[in-house]
């Protein structure tokens, strides 16, 4: 362990397809996703301290609660109770990400926990260990522990990495109305239908040939979702344009950088009242 401070990025995480196949007996649902990641997201520092604790700060942080119910605590004390970490963190999220926006926020923020206190706490987990202590906190924690492209099915955790040289470097912008939008009523909302599986082979391309199962009942509980779309589709150079996860965040792919700034500038102008953030996929 070491008193310095340590940070750790909690990547934001995109869908660029999930298909939705069936409702399962444990509540969740079966699906097959190809998960990616943006070169930004919130950041989470930890220094010393005797017991473990959690602030949060950024502009997204006011609301959130910091108490043993926050997934970064969960995180903390699933990690500390799996390895026999008697050791507290004073743990410190700064909230860059719009909260319930479809980017998997709070489950790159547990993933960011358990990389940086794995690292602060000396433990020398590797990512498979992490994986497992992650599966209990969220279907998508997994997944953002390695925070790379990989397909998942099952409810998400079934994790398989994915050859990327047609994705990785891609640039990408991210829009989110300013609503917050909840999973659970999305998924209620689906119509149930089995529209086939996400095909195999190279990243980009099946993205491409597939899509997002949740983006038309996320519509239908938030319209501005299909503004957002309307935009960015729009954009001169948009390749994919699609919402993530249960939403409300859209993305859209890029060939150039210069193009995916020049969107964000047009629609940041255009709708002031909209989250934008524009970047490359790691």
């Amino acid at each position: 362990m070491t008193g310095d401070a340590a940070a750790e990025t909690g990547w934001a995480k995109i869908n660029l397809a999930l298909h939705v196949r069936r409702r399962r007996a444990d509540g969740y649902h079966d699906i097959e996703t190809i998960f990616a990641f943006a070169d930004f997201g919130d950041m989470l520092t930890v220094r010393a301290a005797d017991d473990v604790t959690l602030t949060i700060c950024g502009p997204f942080g006011a609301g959130l609660s910091a108490d043993e119910g926050n997934l970064v605590m969960r995180a903390a004390r699933a990690l500390a109770g799996a390895c026999g970490i008697a050791a507290g963190a004073a743990l410190a999220l700064d909230k860059r990400l719009p909260v319930a926006s479809g980017i998997g926020g709070g489950s790159a923020d547990a993933a960011a926990a358990l990389r940086l206190l794995n690292r602060f706490w000396g433990i020398g987990a590797d990512e498979a260990a992490l994986r497992a202590i992650a599966a209990p906190l969220g279907a998508d924690v997994p997944a953002c522990v390695g925070s790379r492209t990989q397909r998942g099915d099952g409810a998400g955790e079934q994790l398989r990495g994915l050859a990327d040289d047609d994705l990785r470097g891609k640039a990408v912008l991210l829009v989110n109305p300013g609503v917050p939008l909840a999973t659970g009523p999305v998924f209620a909302a689906w119509d149930g239908i089995d529209r086939g599986t996400l095909a195999g082979g190279p990243p980009l391309a099946a993205a491409k040939g597939a899509r997002n199962d949740l983006q038309a009942p996320a519509v239908s509980l938030c319209p501005a979702i299909g503004a957002v779309l309307e935009a960015l589709a729009a954009r001169p150079g948009a390749a994919l344009t699609r919402m993530s996860g249960s939403g409300a965040t859209c993305f859209a792919l890029f060939e150039a950088d210069a193009d995916a700034e020049a969107a964000r500038a047009a629609i940041a102008s255009a709708h002031p009242g909209w989250w934008a953030a524009a970047g490359r996929l790691r």
